[in-house]
């Protein structure tokens, strides 16, 4: 593949996305090449992906920090666009990264999200504009790998912010809701934990409270009506989560020297 200064590589990382994945490559079939990085797919993600022409490589999945780390070590052209198998890509957005990257003067670009929680779009309690780093020149842009989850791009140079949004199918439901919820909660406490934050009995209280009022009011929630009352009611709920798991683990850790 010729390199110029406008080519771009589409990268996204699946694991078990074939009902996700048909629809976000053709979402992003502008691209020079899209990379599609497998971490151990069980089902026909990765067949779906060759038949629709995408250069399909399979990897352990480690952790997504790491993942993504590796998708910069095989990309070939001088920008990386990471966009996740259930997102997608509209038309105005292609446009408006085609131009930046055209006209440059920047290292790297964040792009906001449209998020469709249990299938509505949601603006307020701190979904919306819910920017990602997203787009970054090769060789000017490494993940934190130290941030396995909620990954952190550390960026060489300039940023800049795109006005088109990501589409980006959240949480289908609230099962699925809670399932992550529940993984990011156990990373969340497990992180606190190693940075030495041991929780004072007022956080069980206050910290949930202030989570609620934050996304509620100060983020506006109450504009999505019974909807941003249930998110922001249940991200309080698993702050609270947060703050327990991190006692016990502080109680594991106790119990060990005893």
């Amino acid at each position: 593949m010729s390199k110029t200064l406008e080519e771009l590589t589409v990268v996204i990382l699946t694991k078990n996305e074939e009902e996700n994945i048909s629809e976000c490559i053709e979402s992003v079939s502008w691209a020079d090449e899209v990379l599609v990085l497998d971490g151990g797919s069980t089902d026909s993600t990765v067949e779906i992906a060759k038949g629709l022409g995408c250069r399909v490589v399979e990897r352990n999945f480690k952790n997504f920090a790491d993942q993504r780390n590796a998708a910069l070590d095989l990309v070939e052209s001088d920008w990386v666009f990471f966009v996740d198998a259930d997102e997608r890509v509209t038309p105005e957005l292609a446009s408006e990264v085609r131009r930046v990257i055209r006209e440059g003067g920047k290292e790297g670009w964040w792009v906001p999200r449209h998020n469709y929680i249990f299938g509505r779009l949601t603006l307020h309690a701190g979904w919306y504009p819910d920017y990602q780093l997203r787009l970054m020149k090769r060789g000017k842009a490494r993940y934190d790998p130290r941030r396995e989850v909620h990954e952190i791009v550390i960026l060489e140079g300039e940023e800049g912010y795109l006005e088109s949004p990501l589409i980006h199918y959240n949480y289908d439901s609230l099962s699925q809701f809670i399932k992550r919820q529940d993984f990011y909660t156990d990373y969340d406490a497990k992180i606190l934990f190693k940075q030495g934050v041991s929780p004072k009995p007022h956080n069980f209280i206050l910290q949930p409270l202030r989570q609620f009022f934050w996304r509620y009011f100060t983020l506006k929630g109450y504009k999505d009506g019974l909807h941003g009352l249930l998110l922001s009611l249940l991200m309080a709920y698993y702050n609270l989560v947060m703050y327990i798991r991190l006692r016990r683990l502080w109680i594991n850790n106790e119990r060990r020297f005893e």
